[in-house]
């Protein structure tokens, strides 16, 4: 099935001298348009063909962009989520985050990169192995060097900009199974989690031509899909195999220190979305422009929701901020796709459905989503994945020139689906202690008894770290995991009570000095 698919910031933003012409204009551009790129490749993250010359311009943006996105983790999403907890464990959220941060990003550099984007074997149209993964050519950043080039940009900034979302996919997961999941399993879950699912699907998405997804005509501009849809799908089915806590419905114990996150969230933001055009142009403005609106309209839509809702009845602060966050992730796919229009709409539908998971469908189904993970997260990616296939067409102001909106539709649904189960699938094998085994011995059946025998040996995560969770560190607190406490806050002691009326010391008040003036000097009236 051909695709057509341009980004044509520039017919976003050309004004017209009068309504006759503009019209004239307008089509005449539509149609050149749609003539001269109908075999251009859709948005991809994959460079097609070095660049001869870096650009200063887009090296300082996307320099900027990563320190950005960096911070949306630490310490944004550390904040976020800690002021969400319980004071006994805020600590641990916020070691986690940095931990996070620490371990994928050896593990990019070892190996994730490479499996993300490496090239070797792709092929344009052909579905081959590395169409879902890439190779090893790239292990330790072999062949990478400060001359590299990717695009505009030295691949080495490329690199770390893609580090940034490998770090905070995994690290958005570990408040689904927040105040109950183990430090080490944690570690260890979110360690094979990056390798296992994160980089398969950045790969399959972004990888260029070759890659499966993007030969489908996959539109994910900044990770609707990649981060969003999988972190979601994992975090929900984590926290269902992990258990609710013992206390689920607990109140957040500081709401400063999550709207201090969030508002990093929000600001780093612009650099994770504005960031993927990869370059200081146009459509990284439009993109910048588009999170704005949807970030701002769903703050608002789940603001009045709130009013309106007699259990509520106030525009909570946490209601303001969780919008915010669920137009964020929603406009993640669409920013570089759709206009202003878009974006609004987005944000609304994302604020009212995340809203309605967030408020009722997960105390209806039951599921301990503590953080809202996958209600805010991964309903708004999946909100942004589907809608861009409408918004991102020129009659909504979108600049997808001649998009199939049905056939969009279609392909967006099927990568979500897909890309959906993928993660399930491999996820539960990473938690379930027993899915090793058996899928080894069902698979295994005629294999060499000695290599079954050490397959066999394997354990998923929840054995290695001796289960998922301790009882007792939980009721004491998962700060207690790390030795140290979050807060040393030493009350008052008790004024002495007693049943006689103690006297009152007099004021120990030095007297008066009275000096004299001299000439020569001021000299101290004797006592």
């Amino acid at each position: 099935m051909p695709r057509v698919g341009v980004i044509a910031s520039n017919l976003l933003l050309a004004p017209s001298a009068s309504a006759s012409a503009s019209a004239a204009a307008s089509a005449a551009a539509v149609a050149s348009v749609a003539v001269s790129t109908a075999v251009a490749p859709l948005y991809t993250l994959a460079s097609e063909a070095a660049a001869s010359t870096i650009s200063a311009g887009d090296t300082a943006w996307v320099l900027t962009s990563t320190a950005l996105v960096l911070l949306m983790n630490i310490p944004g999403l550390s904040l976020f989520y800690g002021g969400l907890t319980r004071q006994k464990n805020v600590l641990s959220m916020l070691a986690q985050c940095f931990a996070c941060t620490a371990v994928v990003t050896v593990l990019w550099t070892a190996v994730g990169y490479s499996m993300a984007f490496s090239t070797v074997g792709m092929e344009a149209g052909v579905v081959n192995p590395s169409s879902f993964v890439g190779g090893l050519d790239k292990c330790f950043l072999a062949g990478v060097s400060a001359s590299s080039v990717w695009g505009t940009i030295p691949e080495i900034l490329f690199f770390a900009f893609q580090c940034t979302f490998a770090i905070i996919t995994p690290a958005l997961m570990v408040g689904a199974f927040a105040e109950r999941m183990k430090f080490s399993a944690v570690m260890l879950f979110v360690a094979l989690w990056s390798l296992a699912v994160y980089s398969p699907v950045a790969h399959a998405v972004w990888g260029g031509a070759g890659s499966f997804f993007g030969d489908m005509g996959v539109l994910d501009f900044a990770g609707g899909i990649v981060v969003h849809v999988t972190a979601g799908i994992g975090a929900l089915l984590a926290c269902i195999m992990v258990g609710p806590r013992k206390d689920a419905i607990t109140r957040p114990h500081s709401l400063v220190l999550t709207m201090i996150g969030a508002g990093m969230l929000w600001v780093g933001w612009f650099g994770f979305n504005g960031g993927s055009a990869l370059s200081a142009s146009g459509a990284a403005a439009m993109a910048l422009v588009a999170t704005q609106i949807s970030a701002a309209t769903a703050a608002l839509v789940w603001m009045a929701l709130d009013l309106m809702d007699p259990a509520v009845a106030k525009p909570s602060a946490l209601g303001i901020a969780t919008g915010s966050i669920a137009g964020l992730a929603a406009i993640t796919p669409a920013a570089g796709f759709v206009g202003p229009l878009g974006a609004c709409v987005i944000g609304a539908v994302s604020a009212v459905l995340c809203r309605i998971f967030t408020m009722e469908l997960k105390f209806k189904w039951n599921y301990d989503d503590a953080l809202d993970v996958f209600n805010v997260h991964g309903v708004g990616g999946i909100v942004g994945t589907l809608l861009v296939s409408v918004f991102a067409h020129p009659m909504f102001g979108g600049n997808q020139v001649g998009i199939d909106i049905w056939a969009q539709l279609l392909v967006q649904s099927g990568a979500t689906v897909g890309v959906g189960l993928y993660t399930l699938v491999v996820s539960w094998v990473l938690l379930k202690s027993r899915s090793v085994q058996l899928i080894i011995g069902c698979a295994a059946a005629r294999w060499p008894s000695a290599l079954r025998d050490a397959l066999l040996e394997l354990r998923a995560v929840s054995a290695m770290t001796g289960g998922l969770r301790d009882d007792a560190v939980e009721a004491l607190g998962m700060d207690s995991e790390h030795g140290e406490e979050g807060y040393h806050l030493t009350p008052p002691e008790p004024a002495p009570r007693s049943s006689t009326t103690l006297p009152v010391p007099p004021l120990l008040v030095p007297a008066p000095q009275v000096v004299h003036h001299t000439p020569h000097a001021l000299t101290p009236s004797p006592a």
